[in-house]
Parts: structure tokens; C-alpha cells; sequence
């Protein structure tokens, strides 16, 4: 097994080992900005219902975490008790469900996520729906929909790190993938979530040269462009993690999609956007929360400072002229009110 097919699932999540370790040498840390539950944060995904923000997260069960001003978060459950039967049944070994992401259409929450393994590309994305992300509302309950979308040893790439995305014609997509043949995508049928039956194409997006480092697509319209955010290099090592956030833009959804320099993306380009600094090691796998007339850039970082935890950061995003993001410093004040 070559290093980069073993790459694609070490770098792909936090490693069982590396969770259990850092849950006991966890110390106390001055502040980040974020406060509460922000430590053990990996792959996070944002979306705001009503007043309240909610984050999805890798781990047991895919936890959520709730915040009301961006600033304190406190835990809010998970969304499984354990790993769905199909999922098991399908990949006997996992033990865990990766990189959630969520996109509301056709009057319900679609959360979609990734079961495999490490260093495996035999995996699956399986959905799950609810009308409501308020837990303590009577109508709060998750339907898993099984399968979406799987990739086998046969095929060149892996269906992990899934996002959901609109088009301005209000249909759903869903781009995923790691390593390997890199990032990918699919349309989707809006009424059931699944893979749309009359547009079967595996369109590619981006990809990157050997090692093949990239995954943790997130994909955000605005203006004329959609913009291709990924990750690049390695995550899931600790203050050795060297991961950084990449972005690219086209006016199509399916691409092509191309750097501020003009570079290809499927040719290995992507304009950096964020990347460690100090005691912020390993920035990554983010997504981004439009609210009101503001943009915000969620992800999360290896704390240098603290045993190398995965951690929540949140930093506002403002665009140039030309339109292309620059994230600002980490919010350390609560985000003001956004009208409705």
C-alpha cells in the first residue's frame, strides 16, 4: 500500500487513538474566541434555524453543538445513538460517522455523512432528515434515508466529506471526495435527497498531483461565481498537521474551476486562503454560514497550545473588489443581530 492510498483516511478524520489521547491530556487554554464546547471539534458544518446557530461534527453519533451569538457554544446531542445498521452492514469496521453537512430543501434538513474507514476508499454517504434542528421541539425527530452515494476499491475515488449545495436554479448537488481522483460531484433528486436519476454524470472538480493531498470540500455561491473551498495537505496529526484552505471559482456549477492566478483546479491550482499560524496550526475542512449581509468562515485548527485539539474557530469572511475571500481575525464578540 502506497502512502498516498493510506493517506486518504488518516488525513481524512481525527484517528481513534488521537481522540481517546487527547480526551485525557486535555488541558485548560486562554481564549480562542469561540468559548464552551469547542474543543474535539473536527470537520465542522454550520446552519442557522430561527435565533439559534447549530454546528455538525465528526464523532460518535455526529454531535452538534448550538450557539446563539457565535461566541458560546454549548453541546446539543447527536444525531445517532449509534452507527445506522445499513452503514455497518455495508462497512463492518466503522465505529464512527465523518464530516457532516447539512442543506435544507423541499421543506426538511438533509444532513448528509460519510462511514468508512482509514486508509480505505470503501465507503458510503448516507442522509438523515429532520423538519426541525430545535431539540426541544415536539416535532425534532431524525429519519435516516440509508445510502446516497458509495465508492468501492474498483473506483478512483472516495465518497467521504460530503456538501450539499443549491445551484441559482434550486437544485440540489452533492459534492464529495478525498484523495485519490480528488474531489467529485453529483446532482441530487430534490424530492428524496438521493442521487438524481436523470443526470448520472461523476462530474471532477479538482484534484491535486501525488500525494493527492485534498479533500474537505465545501462549495459557496456568490454573486456570478460559485467558489470551490477545499483542503490541502494533511490534517488529523496534531501540531504535525500542515493543512490549509484553498479556494477556486467558476461561473457553473460543475466548473471548470480555476485559482485567482488562472490555474485549473483539476490541474492542482487552488489560491490559499488560510493556513497555521502561531498556536492556530493546521486550519481546515471548513464550511461558511451566509447570515444576513455577513459571511463567516467556520473550520477547525490544531491548538498548539493545548495537546494539538481539534478546535472550533469561526472568523468573518469580506471579499475584494474582484471578488475573491479574505477571512479576517477570529470573532471574539458576539455577531450582531441579522435582520430577517
Amino acid at each position: 500500500m502506497s502512502h498516498s492510498k493510506f493517506s486518504p483516511g488518516v488525513c481524512s478524520r481525527c484517528l481513534v487513538f488521537l481522540i481517546f489521547f487527547q480526551a485525557i491530556t486535555q488541558l485548560p487554554a486562554p481564549s480562542l474566541a469561540q468559548e464552551g464546547d469547542v474543543r474535539r471539534v473536527h470537520d465542522p458544518h454550520i446552519i442557522k434555524e430561527a435565533d439559534s446557530y447549530y454546528i455538525f461534527c465528526t464523532g460518535f453519533g455526529i454531535p452538534i453543538r448550538q450557539s446563539s451569538d457565535l461566541i458560546n457554544w454549548k453541546k446539543a446531542g447527536k444525531v445517532f445513538d449509534k452507527v445506522p445498521a445499513w452503514a455497518k452492514e455495508e462497512i463492518p469496521r466503522a465505529w464512527s460517522l465523518w464530516a457532516p453537512d447539512i442543506l435544507f430543501f423541499n421543506g426538511k434538513y438533509h444532513l448528509y455523512y460519510s462511514v468508512s474507514t482509514f486508509g480505505k476508499n470503501r465507503s458510503c454517504i448516507g442522509l438523515v432528515t429532520n423538519t426541525t434542528l430545535d431539540p426541544q421541539s415536539k416535532d425534532y425527530k431524525w429519519d435516516d434515508q440509508g445510502k446516497v452515494v458509495e465508492s468501492t476499491n474498483n473506483d478512483d475515488f472516495n465518497a467521504i466529506d460530503a456538501n450539499p449545495v443549491m445551484d441559482d436554479k434550486n437544485n440540489p448537488w452533492l459534492c464529495f471526495g478525498s484523495f485519490w481522483g480528488g474531489i467529485k460531484m453529483r446532482r441530487l433528486d430534490i424530492n428524496t435527497g438521493k442521487t438524481s436519476a436523470d443526470d448520472t454524470k461523476l462530474y471532477s472538480l479538482a484534484s491535486r498531483p501525488e500525494p493527492k493531498a485534498i479533500e474537505g470540500a465545501y462549495i459557496f455561491r456568490k454573486g456570478d461565481y460559485y467558489y470551490l473551498f477545499v483542503s490541502f495537505d494533511f490534517c488529523c496529526k496534531g501540531v504535525k498537521s500542515n493543512y490549509n484552505i484553498r479556494v477556486g471559482r467558476s461561473k457553473q456549477i460543475t466548473g471548470p474551476y480555476v485559482d485567482k492566478s488562472g490555474t485549473p483546479m483539476l490541474e492542482g491550482g487552488g489560491t490559499l486562503v488560510l493556513e497555521g499560524a502561531g498556536r492556530y496550526i493546521g486550519p481546515g475542512h471548513n464550511s461558511i454560514l451566509h447570515d444576513g449581509d455577513k459571511d463567516w468562515l467556520v473550520y477547525h485548527f490544531y491548538d498548539g497550545e493545548n495537546r494539538g485539539i481539534a478546535t472550533l474557530q469561526i472568523r468573518p469572511l469580506t471579499w475584494t473588489e474582484d471578488g475573491w475571500p479574505i477571512p479576517g481575525e477570529p470573532l471574539k464578540n458576539p455577531a450582531p443581530p441579522q435582520e430577517k
